[in-house]
């Protein structure tokens, strides 16, 4: 495994961040703990959810099995990089759900119960939330920090500006601010190149990519065993871009990998990217991608690739002069 530094900290994470969101809708407990087990000994020490993961299982229930592991051998927890996020509705309360100081305060403290830890590594906004002043949203992780609660604040599917915004109001605080932005970004997504990446960049923040293989399409996963609707969905767009898909898996056939593989070690080639993140719902998907942080791409390969899925570029020139 390789590890790379999480924005402008000293802090170091694995290239791989394993995803839980699996973890109870899809993958049963026991089998998400085995998960687990086998990510450790492979070196991944970078583990991303969320309060509101849980499926029909109901919220937080993805975090409580998390617990469950994290608390069922003593000092597992200590050699790893825990992130979690807030925003999303946590139950039919109006005032359960956002950003504001409240929320963040009780999501957090309920949060850190069901993982049966005292303190989140990475705390995240899941989203932004536009009735939220920044200094509103600055003060709750301050306090958050001052109790020891939380160590580092990023931000999840937030724009550019909105990046912007935020780390110049902490500056004023003369706070750190967001240090990492985890966005949708893969080879047929590529919007977050335009500004979200620059952004990133420019305030120093990594980028976490999410979905990397586009929900499975730049996969050989056909999506069965996540229910019908999602692999008619995949199979309805595997169609729409057979053409590109087909030459991708030509590209990939020519180093001998699997386009999966190849679909993730891209994303750790492009600039500002620390970790991608994995989902597996098996121990079988997960064993199949350990090698990819050690996959190198020569610059025929990426310039093979861009030709399939073209670049966005940056903002403005992307789209003005």
């Amino acid at each position: 495994m390789r590890y790379r530094r999480l924005g402008k900290t000293a802090l170091k994470v694995s290239e791989l961040c394993l995803g839980t969101m699996n973890f109870g809708p899809r993958t049963p407990e026991k089998e998400s703990h085995e998960i687990l087990d086998q990510a450790v000994e492979l070196g991944i020490n970078f583990i991303d959810t969320a309060n509101q993961y849980g499926g029909h299982l109901g919220v937080g229930a993805t975090e409580t099995i998390l617990g469950k592991w994290l608390s069922a051998k003593s000092g597992r927890r200590d050699n790893l990089v825990l992130a979690t996020k807030v925003y999303e509705p946590m139950s039919s309360d109006i005032n359960d759900r956002g950003l504001s100081a409240r929320h963040i305060q009780k999501a957090c403290d309920a949060s850190l119960k069901r993982l049966q830890v005292d303190h989140i590594d990475l705390y995240q906004f899941h989203h932004i939330d536009r009735k939220a002043p920044p200094e509103e949203i600055w003060q709750a992780t301050d306090r958050l920090i001052a109790q020891g609660k939380i160590t580092y604040v990023g931000s999840s599917n937030f724009p550019g500006w909105k990046i912007a915004q935020m780390n110049e109001k902490a500056a004023v605080r003369n706070r750190l601010g967001l240090i990492s932005e985890q966005s949708l970004y893969n080879l047929i997504e590529r919007r977050a190149e335009l500004e979200v990446i620059p952004a990133a960049l420019e305030y120093g923040l990594s980028v976490i990519s999410w979905s990397p293989l586009a929900g499975g399409l730049l996969s050989l996963d056909s999506g069965e065993d996540g229910g019908r609707r999602r692999s008619d969905a995949i199979r309805t767009a595997r169609e729409a871009r057979q053409d590109q898909l087909t030459r991708f898996s030509q590209v990939c056939a020519e180093i001998g990998e699997a386009p999966s593989a190849v679909a993730l070690a891209w994303t750790l080639h492009q600039a500002g990217i620390a970790a991608t993140i994995i989902g597996p719902s098996n121990k079988e998907q997960l064993t199949s991608i350990a090698h990819v942080p050690d996959i190198v791409l020569n610059a025929d390969i990426l310039l093979k690739i861009d030709t399939i899925f073209p670049p966005c570029g940056s903002a403005p020139e992307a789209y003005a002069w």
